[in-house]
């Protein structure tokens, strides 16, 4: 039997970034499939300021979405990387108290020469391999945007993805997704029917009655509505690699409101656990993630008022539980989980959204129109399951490297039980040589070989460059290009607008929306 219909079960930015790829991608083939949306009033969506990966852009624009008008609805700014403070060595330690892990690749010139190898020889002196190696740091550091106002549409010299508000992002999404032709309902879900032969048949509504579909998406976070209470699927647990389970979060107003905008993350590592700072317009988003296992909630909140400071007076600080973990299985008979419903690896870098993505993109692309789920299901679960473990090594990386041993968190994170074995490998790999792409399988990987290059070398780890020093003859060109790297960032300073002032000119010029275009068209 042909898949016609589409019911997703839960609405946020999961839900409704799901609705509007598949509205747009299954519009383009034969005959079409209805999408529904169900989702209950009472369930409320968390407007925490939140950050994204680059490859935000690309599914914005599959979607037909308009750049200026999606940061001014979802009051968003632009993310240029993830600044590290304090994840090396405690503060106040000898040594650089941050790095930075930037969007941009490092520089490669199109006749072969790879600055990696000859960073990790002393060529670039001393400077920090982002410093050294792109100019997006310098651009970053000095509070510029990553593109001109005059740039096509999710583009720009710079790399980047965004930071918004949660809440308002959802909403934006949902608007493109109904002007899409994604039917919509408000209703709260009492019970989820499971036919005899293992397959949903049907999801009890106490307002809509029974809704049916081909396919269900279950989107109801972290109670795993269909694929985990109804279906059975079991849930993988990370906890013995990944240890923060617990997150306090306050919006904090800006002391000025024409302060400058930081357009990168601001991640700093503390005694159990780490802090998210994420610029907006009018407010930040911070908030401390934390293991329960190395403090308490009390100590977490001392610890987030404190880097937070006056501006946290009389503001409450909202208390968020999580299991890092996922589902292998994302995918039984003809329901398949995305986003918290299928798993949650904590928010260091922004790995949730991606994710979301990445199931939404499968789901898309390799849609059983036929009605064959079965190996549609294997190859969207081994996909899955594989990305959400390699994501797990990512993680950890930042932590296991870390030269800090001041707590019992930081301690037991540089422990080699809690290290993946596939982590350990590849650990062992870059004693004698950097990463290469050959350590990666691309269409698996949620993050770039520099992305692991950036996060390894920004966390000061040793890499013995006696074995392919040798095969390294160009020293003196790759010194020269050291050399132009900070002059090619100055022109980029004066080449780009400040980060602040280019927010406010990409909301004034926001258009109605998707939404609105096709409601006005004749």
């Amino acid at each position: 039997m042909s898949v016609k219909s589409i019911l997703i079960v839960g609405g946020g930015a999961a839900g409704w970034l799901t609705a509007a790829y598949l509205a747009k991608t299954l519009a383009t083939q034969a005959g079409g499939v209805a999408i529904t949306l169900v989702e209950s009033k009472e369930i409320g969506i968390l407007g925490v300021g939140e950050g994204t990966f680059p490859s935000i852009r690309g599914t914005l624009s599959a979607i037909g979405a308009d750049e200026a008008t999606f940061l001014k609805a979802s009051n968003a700014t632009f993310k240029q990387g993830v600044k590290f403070a304090h994840w090396v060595r405690p503060p106040g330690s000898p040594g650089a108290d941050h790095y930075f892990h930037p969007f941009s690749t490092p520089s490669y010139r199109g006749d072969g020469l790879e600055l990696l190898p000859y960073w990790l020889m002393g060529d670039a002196g001393g400077a920090g391999f982002a410093q050294a190696a792109t100019l997006q740091k310098t651009v970053a550091d000095a509070h510029r945007g990553p593109k001109r106002i005059t740039d096509p549409a999710w583009q720009g010299p710079m790399n980047y993805a965004y930071h918004f508000d949660a809440a308002r992002f959802a909403g934006f999404l949902a608007d493109e997704a109904r002007a899409l032709g994604v039917a919509h309902l408000y209703a709260n879900v009492d019970d989820v029917l499971v036919g005899e032969d293992g397959n949903i048949s049907g999801v009890v509504t106490r307002e809509a009655g029974t809704l049916t579909a081909d396919l269900y998406i279950d989107c109801t976070g972290f109670r795993a509505a269909l694929i985990g209470a109804a279906l059975g699927s079991p849930f993988k647990s990370v906890s013995d690699s990944l240890f923060v389970d617990r997150a306090l979060a306050i919006q904090a107003p800006y002391a000025e409101p024409d302060r400058p905008i930081a357009s990168y993350t601001i991640s700093t590592a503390h005694e159990a656990g780490w802090t998210w700072d994420i610029g907006l317009p009018e407010r930040r988003g911070v908030g401390y993630v934390f293991s329960s296992a190395h403090t308490d909630e009390t100590r977490a909140e001392e610890v987030l008022r404190g880097y937070i400071g006056a501006e946290s007076e009389g503001l409450s600080a909202r208390l968020l539980k999580f299991n890092v973990g996922y589902r292998e299985t994302q995918w039984i008979g003809n329901c398949v989980a995305v986003g918290l419903s299928g798993g949650f690896l904590e928010p260091l870098e922004s790995s949730g959204i991606g994710l979301v993505e990445t199931a939404a993109y499968l789901i898309g692309h390799l849609f059983p129109f036929d009605g064959a789920l079965a190996p549609v299901a294997r190859q969207f679960n081994a996909h899955m399951s594989a990305r959400y473990a390699r994501v797990v090594d990512f993680l950890k990386l930042h932590y296991c490297v870390s030269q800090r041993a001041d707590s019992d968190f930081w301690r037991d994170n540089r422990a080699e039980t809690s290290i993946p074995e596939t982590l350990r490998e590849k650990l062992a790999m870059w004693r004698a040589r950097p990463p290469h792409r050959l350590d990666f399988i691309a269409d698996l990987e949620m993050y770039p070989t520099s992305s692991w290059q950036w996060v390894l070398y920004g966390m000061e780890y040793a890499t013995d460059p006696a074995g392919f020093a040798p095969a390294c003859t160009r020293h003196d060109e790759a010194r020269r290009e050291f050399q132009t790297i900070p002059e090619v960032a100055r022109r980029a300073l004066a080449d780009l607008p400040d980060h602040r002032a280019l927010v406010a000119a990409m909301h004034a010029r926001a258009g109605p929306g998707l939404a609105h275009a096709r409601r006005s068209a004749p």
